[in-house]
């Protein structure tokens, strides 16, 4: 009888990972979202006149209203009012703006008062761009805020448990999500008269759902903390304080983890949105095909990443694992960069995405798990808050730099493809060079933390599993 009152519901293994399932869904789709347009580059360039800078700032304003401030406010509402009025606001705004950007993409916006006035000024974005981009930044408040409540609901549910493991295959959810998005936007874009409406309209459907899931996983949540008592027995000096903020950016253990990740997070997501064009230009195929090369480096990237995680709960070694994922993406940009374009065979592409899956595998499956045991529990949401948000500098930066460099570094080109002049396409080895030294500043950074850790006993080399 004893046992059965001890026993919580994250002790048993089959509800805790029902747990993970639920709030990896909302993830999933999210994920779905973000990269919808990515296969459609040219599709929208051609459909709604959106040039390569113009994709760029599109792909950056997810993340502007973050970089203002907005997940340093996340982290803290995360810290005070919890993991489920969180977690349900971040999906409410997920779906809000999605139902926005849809909007500025359809048929329905033409022509309309709004469309008129959006076109009125700033001229040089077509005002479909500025709607969708509107969107696009209420969006990313609302995936970000639930990336990070997603990280702190996985450390309470899983703590002394298979946390990494289970980080990790949250991670691998999400990046299926990607693959199933590169694969199926194409697909519902359409053969006869393509278009983007479809596979966005598609996604915020998919966002409903993943509302949905999360709601569910509040009751469990909610059962879970009365089991643990957490409402009735926090002491006040254990309450999160807004003067905690100073705590966390007064760690030089934080900043290196902070920097490492903005770094490497810049060289990849900016990648995804240009990675479909740059091997249609660097290998000669359709928007189709090139996207159904890419769609396996998030599919690589799932299936090693729990493994990983696995590994990394049972042996440990998590800063050995930042600096080798580091070295990796610095390899494949540069094969992107200089070796595909002299030798565009689609093996090479396919070969150096898998490599870039890995790559992709040993950082995140390594840097989450990593950071409860840098800070205390009580400001976990605000440490990994703080760390999305400087993440989100380089993300909301990246791909309008990304973009600029391509149109500087193509004169004359996206004025042809807009003209539909055949046989042109973007010369990559720039921005790939770009992606490259963010990956070597990476590395340094990895060094620089595993130094750290030898010195401090942080543990990141040590097991998760008590």
């Amino acid at each position: 009888m004893t046992e059965i009152i001890l026993k919580k519901l994250n002790d048993s293994p089959i509800l805790r990972w029902t747990a993970l399932i639920l709030v990896a869904l909302m993830m999933f789709f999210g994920y779905m979202f973000v990269d919808v347009m990515s296969p459609l580059q040219s599709l929208i360039e051609v459909e709604r006149g959106w040039s390569p800078d113009v994709f760029g700032t599109y792909a950056a304003s997810e993340y502007f209203l973050n970089v203002c401030g907005f997940l340093i406010l996340a982290g803290i509402i995360l810290d005070k009012m919890g993991i489920r009025f969180t977690g349900t606001l971040s999906a409410s705004l997920m779906l809000v703006g999605a139902c926005l950007k849809l909007y500025a993409v359809s048929d329905l916006f033409i022509g309309t008062g709004l469309e008129r006035w959006l076109n009125s000024w700033w001229t040089t974005l077509p005002a479909s761009a500025k709607l969708a981009s509107l969107g696009f930044m209420v969006f990313g408040c609302g995936c970000e805020m639930a990336g990070i409540t997603v990280s702190k609901a996985i450390a309470k549910w899983f703590k002394g448990k298979e946390m990494a493991l289970a980080m990790g295959l949250e991670m691998a959810i999400a990046r299926v999500g990607v693959f199933a998005i590169f694969s199926l936007s194409p697909l519902l874009a359409g053969r006869m008269n393509p278009t983007v409406i479809k596979p966005i309209a598609f996604c915020t459907v998919l966002l409903l759902i993943g509302l949905i899931s999360f709601i569910v996983f509040c009751v469990m949540d909610r059962k879970l903390d009365r089991q643990l008592g957490e409402d009735l027995t926090i002491e006040p000096e254990d309450e999160f304080k807004v003067s905690d903020i100073g705590k966390i950016f007064s760690s030089r253990a934080f900043w290196l983890v902070a920097l490492l990740c903005v770094l490497y997070y810049s060289a990849i997501f900016p990648f995804q949105r240009y990675a479909t064009n740059m091997l249609e230009s660097n290998l000669g195929v359709t928007a189709k095909t090139a996207a159904n090369i890419f769609r396996w480096f998030p599919i690589g990237a799932a299936a090693i990443t729990p493994l990983l995680g696995s590994f990394l709960d049972r042996r440990g070694k998590g800063a050995t694992m930042l600096i080798y994922g580091a070295l990796l993406m610095i390899l494949c940009d540069l094969v992107f960069g200089f070796l595909l374009p002299a030798y565009p065979a689609k093996w090479v592409a396919f070969a150096t995405i898998v490599l870039l899956g890995i790559s992709f595998s040993l950082v995140p499956a390594a840097l989450w798990p990593s950071v409860p045991k840098l800070v205390e529990e009580r400001y976990l949401g605000s440490a990994y808050s703080l760390i999305f948000w400087i993440q989100n500098i380089g993300l909301c930066f990246v791909p309008k730099i990304i973009g600029n460099v391509l149109v500087a570094t193509n004169p004359g080109v996206a004025e042809q493809i807009k003209a539909g002049v055949e046989g042109v396409s973007y010369d990559y080895t720039v921005p790939m060079v770009i992606f490259a030294c963010f990956g070597l500043a990476a590395f340094l950074l990895g060094l620089a933390l595993k130094v750290l850790d030898k010195k401090r006993g942080y543990g990141l080399e040590l097991p998760n599993i008590q």
